[in-house]
């Protein structure tokens, strides 16, 4: 079976075809519909792609143990008119503190990031302005891998896949990552996460003991896929509730297995931050709201047509 690209790059699930993409349908004058399915359609689809995602991570790790490896990646340079010029300048903080909305509405904003060095790996060219969806602040400029890696798998608004890269979010390169969440500072100041990560970061490392395992050639794996879900608003986090539950179990057991709330969600991920992550922790809190917005802003996108996306 060969892999399908979209625009982005990215592999289209189920052999060729985003189930995804079919259930939006636009209209003659631009506007968009989304038509949404039954969950338990959903799941069908979901466990359909989710099986598929297995075949292909396994031909991947077949493909990569028999190639030989090369020699190690350097920093890559930036294309401009007149010819290849050195690396992209390193960013140190000169976006800090300022709001996504007032930066995105200004002339020539895509053009500057892509000067800079992405501010997690360091190595690529950046390519769009991260923010911060629950506070509304810049973060920093990344790359459109870091991008993608450090993006939610939403399945639902409030329904999210715990996928393996989350692996990478908080375990290979902790350090990197809770730094660069805590260039906003609404999070830092409240030593938190968006929802969003969150409840991943509670169903990953918080729940990780809850999560059963079964028989397997090698021992015992864990079992199926976590899913975490929330009731309430994005926008007023403390109200909600996050549930922890696990999909495609091999005998349909372990649909739930924890539900917590916001607050302790929080005070578990501080005491876990104190400990992983000690420099970042020390950066953070206490948790004060002066000059913090009450209401978020409309984000205008940047409308230069330079053809580099802001998100």
């Amino acid at each position: 079976m060969r892999e399908v690209q979209g625009e982005d790059g990215r592999p289209y699930p189920l052999a060729g075809i985003d189930w995804h993409q079919i259930l939006v349908e636009r209209t003659r004058d631009g506007a968009q519909r989304t038509w949404w399915l039954p969950r338990a359609v959903v799941r069908l689809l979901d466990a359909a792609e989710h099986a598929e995602a297995q075949w292909v991570q396994a031909a991947r790790t077949r493909q990569a143990s028999a190639t030989v490896s090369g020699p190690p990646s350097r920093p890559r340079q930036t294309a401009t008119p007149e010819g290849i010029t050195a690396s992209p300048r390193p960013y140190n903080a000169e976006l800090e503190g300022q709001l996504y909305s007032v930066l995105s509405r200004k002339p020539g904003i895509s053009r500057r990031v892509a000067g800079w060095a992405c501010a997690v790996c360091r190595t690529a060219p950046a390519t769009v302005l991260d923010h911060c969806h629950e506070h509304g602040y810049a973060r920093a400029p990344v790359c459109q891998s870091c991008n993608t890696q450090e993006r939610p798998d939403h399945l639902y608004s409030n329904d999210i896949r715990v996928a393996n890269r989350y692996t990478r979010l908080f375990h290979t390169d902790t350090d990197n990552w809770l730094r660069h969440w805590h260039r906003c500072p609404g999070c830092r100041a409240r030593t938190t996460l968006p929802l969003p990560h969150l409840a991943a970061w509670t169903a990953h490392i918080a729940c990780r003991s809850l999560r059963p395992t079964h028989p397997a050639s090698r021992g015992r794996e864990p079992c199926g896929v976590l899913r975490v879900s929330w009731t309430g608003s994005q926008q007023a986090p403390r109200s909600c509730l996050l549930t922890v539950a696990v999909d495609f179990c091999p005998s349909g057991e372990h649909r739930v297995l924890a539900q917590v709330p916001y607050r302790e969600a929080v005070e578990r991920f501080r005491v876990w931050l104190a400990e992983t992550a000690p420099a970042v922790a020390a950066a953070a809190g206490p948790d004060r709201l002066d000059g913090l917005p009450t209401q978020p802003r409309p984000v205008i996108a940047d409308t230069s047509g330079e053809g580099l996306a802001l998100f």
